[in-house]
């Protein structure tokens, strides 16, 4: 599935107040320069704001833990969109952040998971991915569950392998079609959440798998 033409997303549009959650993350802080540049309303959620680096002067920015109910819900009063990018217990962090959307009332979430959770990842890649990570997937697929079975209005996003490249570059796969490829840059991943934040009608209640097209192989370039 091609990705969507950059053209066809509402630029003019008036952008949301954001909730980044997992603000120190590469992929997020990519995420949050392009979001400045359209004039998004950000506050950064990070447990090590120190991690943070060129933080848009207007963001504002939280201290804190996703499984803090009180602190987590406070963050997501008052926004539009929560963009999720974490690690560890995501299952756990998954459960938090839907309560809290829940009782503040916050229905659009973008959430970033991995490939693999679904054994959607075919042929020897995906043999070599379960070798890799398949121990590490079981949280991130029941985050996903957790995430499908509420009722918010959801983007579920499964990166291939992650790269550094200085590039755009991506196709995607829906929930029910085996996985394409075996690596996707960052910053890929970091533009298809800004597009998604700057046109929220993109992808709804959607659980795609994103990758570089023409990155096939039985593992990653880079491995």
């Amino acid at each position: 599935m091609a990705a969507p033409s950059r053209e066809t997303i509402g630029e003019d549009a008036a952008m949301p107040n954001v909730l980044v959650l997992g603000a120190g993350g590469r992929i997020a802080q990519q995420a949050t320069r392009m979001l400045a540049d359209n004039d998004a309303d950000l506050t950064l959620f990070a447990r090590d704001p120190g991690r943070l680096t060129d933080t848009p002067a207007s963001a504002r920015v939280v201290e804190g833990d996703v499984l803090d109910r009180d602190r987590l819900a406070d963050a997501v009063a008052g926004q539009d969109i929560v963009y999720a990018n974490l690690a560890g217990d995501l299952d756990v962090q998954a459960e938090r952040i839907v309560e809290a959307m829940r009782k503040q009332s916050v229905q659009r979430l973008i959430f970033i998971t991995s490939l693999g959770i679904y054994d959607e990842v075919p042929g020897a890649f995906g043999e070599w991915n379960r070798r890799q990570i398949g121990g590490m997937l079981p949280p991130y697929r029941a985050a996903a569950d957790t995430i499908e079975a509420s009722s918010l209005d959801y983007t579920i996003l499964r990166p291939a392998w992650l790269t550094d490249t200085d590039e755009v570059d991506y196709e995607l796969t829906r929930k029910d079609e085996p996985f394409k490829g075996t690596e996707v840059s960052r910053k890929s991943v970091a533009a298809l959440v800004a597009d998604i934040i700057a046109s929220p009608d993109l992808w709804p209640r959607s659980n795609l798998g994103v990758n570089k097209p023409g990155t096939d192989g039985d593992k990653p370039s880079f491995l």
